[in-house]
């Protein structure tokens, strides 16, 4: 039970939690402008450098399930403040590091702590935030938090890597250190969660976070033998599941239609939008011959709109319902990308990538709120950090086959089919959430 709050002390929680999932998302656009330098200056292989990203990332979706259920467990500030300080000591490090694989393992323990720190973050202001009009505004301030922290790190990163590539490391530190100083302050401390005297499910734990984390790495390094041990793994962990008392992952919270297609179509939203954006960077500096600098500028709109439209996000949700809301988003998304059809060789930006830009972000700003709130509705507070990492992970997947499916459909067919694939991907989800996320009744969950 979440002590009530007074309305400042829960806005001051909100920035303070929001700040940290900005940092969250930042930190995934912060290092691919910073590679060639780094490579440069520590004369490190391609090979190392693309571990740079790939360890976040593969770090962050193995362990997000793992931590949104120790959120629940342990405590969900407890479990924020920790992992926040390990994400912040482990940029610092980072930023000292002159070895490959030192500074590589530096952003494992970053992509670790920050699957502990996203899904109790979201937990904590579902908690806070009663179900309805308020949790969804303070939802749509989240969703927003993450999208401006992407573009924030496309632009933050070019202008610091002209400095030095070591400050890229160093950013978010005293980002994370002012919140961990302040929140204490106004985050509610709560009481341990019940379910953590039931037992810690160590089978659960260890087979879906390897299978996870396999799943992750074969889809960023298309390596099939790692995808067939994640497959196996992940059906042992359902059958562990299956035959707990105290399951990591209770299966019967599938059983709300609304959590299973808001995941669904997460999955979804990501391979389209997170795919697209792999690609259209490529093109803009390949095709294009944009710098860095002017590339993350470029896309500045596209984050522009995002703001502004999840900001309006909550409102129309609570008129016209999570379905409908996010069937839209997802169309108009997937609108945006196949406008890049239009670029051809020599896009002029005024009259061709920017109205794309801007179409794409609002369907992003619409369809992104939309699926995060569908994931945690109608669930207990007991189970909100689970679903939050579901969602999250779910995301995170999605992000993975998104860029792996681009990235070959781009080498066999040039960008248009890129594009276009994208762009089916932003349609198959719409008519998930319009289909999927309709009201109904939650299920009982035991």
């Amino acid at each position: 039970m979440v002590v009530p709050r007074t309305d400042g002390r829960k806005r001051t929680a909100l920035v303070l939690l929001c700040a940290a999932v900005f940092l969250d998302s930042m930190d995934l656009s912060l290092m691919g402008v910073a590679l060639p330098a780094i490579g440069r200056d520590l004369a490190l292989p391609d090979s190392t450098l693309q571990w740079l990203m790939s360890g976040y990332a593969v770090a962050y979706g193995g362990f997000l399930l793992l931590g949104g259920r120790i959120a629940d467990l342990f405590g969900r500030r407890r479990t924020f403040l920790l992992s926040l300080a390990v994400f912040a000591a482990a940029g610092l490090a980072g930023g000292l590091l002159s070895e490959g694989w030192p500074l590589v393992a530096t952003r494992v323990i970053k992509g670790i702590a920050a699957a502990l720190t996203a899904p109790a973050a979201l937990s904590l202001i579902t908690t806070t935030f009663a179900e309805g009009p308020q949790r969804n505004r303070a939802l749509g301030v989240y969703s927003l938090a993450g999208a401006t922290g992407y573009t924030a790190g496309l632009i933050a990163s070019g202008l610091l890597t002209e400095i030095s590539w070591r400050l890229v490391f160093f950013l978010p530190v005293p980002v994370a250190v002012l919140v961990l100083v302040l929140a204490p302050l106004v985050l509610p401390s709560g009481a341990r969660p019940a379910g953590a005297r039931e037992g810690f499910d160590a089978a659960g734990a260890v087979s879906v976070t390897g299978g996870v984390l396999l799943l992750v790495f074969a889809l960023t390094e298309r390596n099939w033998p790692a995808g067939a041990a994640a497959v196996l793994l992940l059906g042992a962990f359902v059958a562990i599941e299956r035959r707990r008392p105290a399951p990591l992952v209770p299966l019967e919270i599938f059983r709300s239609g609304t959590v299973a297609a808001a995941n669904l179509a997460a999955l979804t939203w990501a391979c389209a939008t997170i795919g697209w954006q792999f690609v259209a960077v490529l093109y803009l500096q390949g095709r294009l011959g944009y710098g860095p600098l002017e590339t993350g500028l470029g896309i500045v709109p596209m984050g522009a709109a995002i703001v502004i439209t999840a900001n309006l996000a909550g409102r129309l949700i609570t008129r016209w319902g999570l379905g409908r809301v996010a069937a839209a988003g997802l169309l108009v998304q997937g609108a945006g990308i196949l406008l890049f059809l239009r670029a051809g060789e020599a896009g002029d930006y005024l009259t061709v990538l920017l109205p794309a830009l801007v179409v794409h972000g609002i369907g992003n700003g619409l369809s992104f709120p939309s699926l995060n709130i569908a994931a945690v509705a109608g669930l207990p507070d007991e189970q909100q950090g689970l679903a939050s990492g579901l969602v999250t992970s779910a995301v995170q997947i999605g992000a993975g086959i998104g860029v792996a499916t681009l990235a070959a459909v781009t080498s066999l067919g040039g960008y248009p089919i890129a594009f276009l694939t994208a762009g089916a991907f932003s349609l198959v989800g719409a008519l998930i959430a319009l289909y999927g996320l309709r009201p109904r009744h939650p299920a009982p969950i035991p």
